[in-house]
């Protein structure tokens, strides 16, 4: 099967309008030292835009014959590219949002490699080292914003859901948007996109010119989520971990709505911090919600944080259902109480240090059958801990449902085994079912075939 394809040769608009020769050179290095495979993929995700494709690996082979070359002119750079998918274009023109994304990727995979990857004053081994190379990407990504008092509200949910769950997440995003708040989310479709398109028409009727639609990505997930229109700042973070520690170090309150593997994954992840002892104290809303729909699915997902992580972590969330006023009157207090805190403490606005993060939450995970069979999955352990490997055992499910690299490792080996204590094992087994049950596993219309075993 062909699909349409436009050729173009582009100029820049704005900032890396030059590159150094070595830069230029590592970025056509198809070697396992170069970048040029991770920018081609994050290159095409972003010219994807619009698509159904949720699946990485799906994407590469439908545009096996796509390129990406980078031209040398005495006036700065051009992308010479061929095969592009012709959705990224209008009358043979490329549209505007997506010329500004691809050149996101480019600068944030050429500062990533050369500014923190290849410094040895980001020391990626200790925690300290992490966080600054996590605030070092955003400023130079220019999206902390210091002069802005806090308003940015990080929207976690699935990019497969209904559409009675989408347009609940533009009424929130609406209701958000009203009171002059920001949106950040994942970047991708479905309750990523819909709390930013409602946001937009708040905004708008309040005549807010500089509303912020944050998007944050990384080189794996990109192609299953390719960049919403309405992002209007994107990041690229060189991985999952990364990505999420800036969710939650520049946000300050998250909005989550149903999902699949990968909300269970973001939710494990900052209730993990909130349970860290040195993060008591620390004021941080965090809402579950969605339409009337949805309410079976949050019992589902609170029963499975109570027989797991405790109430303690119950006690870390409010669950609001069908109610998008209420919502963001909630999430309107809870920011006004993190400014006061923030203040009280001399803390910054615009990224939280304060915020203590457990190195368990920082490793990268890579999700071979090995790792994820060698999981800790068992209570006879801090609840924050437990929560970092309940948290690799979603991220490993995700990389098999959408990610390249999974997709193939599970055509090569078989399902990945997750196993661990059976009072933990049984829940997750039951929380996963009800996902596949949802089809919230891909996008509607695909068969999914599980990419995991739950042994017991």
């Amino acid at each position: 099967m062909t699909h349409d394809v436009i050729d173009v040769l582009i100029s820049p608009e704005g900032r890396l309008e030059v590159l150094s020769k070595a830069e230029v050179a590592k970025l056509l290095d198809t070697s396992k030292a170069g970048l040029y495979d991770v920018f081609r993929k994050c290159a095409l995700a972003v010219l994807n835009c619009g698509s159904s494709i949720d699946d990485g690996k799906e994407l590469m082979e439908r545009y096996r014959h796509f390129d990406i070359n980078i031209l040398q002119r005495e006036r700065g750079i051009k992308l010479d590219i061929r095969g592009a998918p012709a959705i990224a274009f209008v009358d043979g023109k490329m549209i505007r949002g997506i010329h500004e994304h691809l050149f996101a990727v480019l600068r944030d995979i050429v500062f990533v490699h050369f500014d923190i990857t290849e410094n040895p004053k980001f020391d990626l081994n200790r925690p300290e080292g992490i966080t600054d190379a996590v605030f070092h990407i955003l400023r130079n990504a220019n999206v902390l914003q210091p002069q802005r008092s806090p308003n940015l509200v990080v929207c976690w949910g699935g990019h497969s859901i209904s559409r009675i769950e989408y347009n609940y997440t533009k009424e929130v995003g609406y209701a958000l948007g009203l009171r002059e708040l920001d949106i950040c989310t994942g970047c991708g479709p479905g309750a990523m996109k819909g709390p930013m398109k409602g946001a937009a028409i708040g905004h708008s009727k309040q005549r807010i010119a500089g509303g912020r639609y944050l998007g944050i990505s990384e080189p794996g997930i990109i192609a299953a989520e390719s960049p919403n229109p309405i992002v209007n700042d994107l990041v690229i973070m060189p991985d999952i971990e990364k990505r999420l520690e800036a969710f939650v170090r520049t946000g300050h309150g998250i909005v989550v709505f149903p999902g699949g593997a990968g909300t269970a994954e973001e939710i494990l992840y900052i209730l993990g911090i909130l349970l860290h002892p040195d993060n008591a104290e620390m004021p941080f809303p965090l809402i579950f919600t969605g339409p009337a729909t949805a309410r079976e699915y949050f019992d589902q997902i609170d029963h499975f944080i109570g027989l797991t992580l405790g109430e303690a972590a119950q006690r870390r969330y409010k669950i609001i259902i069908d109610d998008p006023e209420a919502v963001a009157k909630e999430m309107s207090a809870g920011i006004a109480a993190v400014r006061a805190f923030r203040k009280a403490h001399s803390d910054a606005y615009y990224f939280n240090w304060r915020l203590k993060i457990d190195p368990e939450f920082q490793k990268p995970f890579r999700p071979t059958h090995e790792n994820m069979r060698n999981l800790k999955l068992h209570r006879n352990q801090d609840a924050h801990v437990l929560a970092a490997n309940l948290r690799r055992a979603f991220s490993g499910i995700v990389a098999g449902n959408v990610k390249e690299e999974g997709i193939r490792a599970i055509e090569q080996h078989g399902k990945y085994e997750i196993q661990g204590e059976s009072a933990i094992m049984g829940p997750m087994d039951a929380l996963l079912a009800s996902f596949v049950e949802q089809s919230r596993m891909k996008l509607p219309g695909k068969a999914y075939t599980p990419c995991y075993t739950v042994v017991q």
